[in-house]
């Protein structure tokens, strides 16, 4: 869906890659080291004309990155550690093109506050079945949960891709996206973005 907003053709490709934290691996370093292990990945199956775009994202509270809940005990721990405090979402973009050897990566991070939910409600959305897949164990733009309070940054990250970084990036290799992404972003996901201008400034 988020692809969908810059107007890409595209085709996905998941990467079976090992996602384990090495010691003392900040949050960054973890995103795009993640997102490079993809996009090489991916960059094996495809034509050399292709261009191909890696992305990993992590839910961070504290020291700890949360990943996706192994089962609906780890989802209901996950949600009440969180709840309403702050972490910070992280993601990290790779772009890979002439055949994968050249490289443009970036980075982004959101402060998200929860807020004040209930364990019935907890329990309710457990039962949805929406949290297993979520690093965190949560979606933002889940309507009947709403989860968040406010954030602070990209919203687009938080659900899983940073559009304005990746369409930086893109500018960058001469492919800028078709469609308006400061539009289609703020349609797409109803949010007023706070940082477009200055992602972008030098687009």
């Amino acid at each position: 869906m988020l692809l969908s907003l810059l107007g890409l053709d595209y085709e996905v490709l998941p990467s079976e890659i090992d996602e384990t934290r090495l010691d003392g691996e900040s949050p960054v370093d973890y995103v795009l080291r993640l997102a490079n292990a993809k996009s090489l990945a991916a960059a094996r199956l495809v034509s050399p004309e292709d261009m191909v775009i890696g992305a990993d994202t992590a839910v961070v509270d504290g020291s700890d990155i949360l990943g996706k809940p192994e089962d609906a005990a780890q989802a209901e721990a996950m949600l009440e550690r969180l709840r309403g405090r702050a972490h910070l979402v992280y993601s990290g973009l790779s772009v890979r093109y002439g055949g994968g050897e050249k490289l443009l990566t970036d980075w982004c991070v959101t402060q998200v506050v929860m807020r004040e939910y209930s364990r019935r409600e907890i329990r309710t959305y457990i039962e949805s079945g929406d949290p297993l897949d979520k690093a965190g164990a949560y979606a933002i733009q889940h309507t009947s949960f709403d989860p968040v309070e406010r954030i602070t940054g990209c919203f687009a990250n938080v659900v899983g891709l940073p559009l304005c970084h990746l369409a930086d990036l893109l500018r960058k290799i001469g492919l800028p996206p078709a469609n308006d992404v400061t539009a289609n972003c703020r349609a797409g996901l109803g949010y007023a973005c706070q940082l477009v201008e200055t992602i972008l400034k030098n687009a």
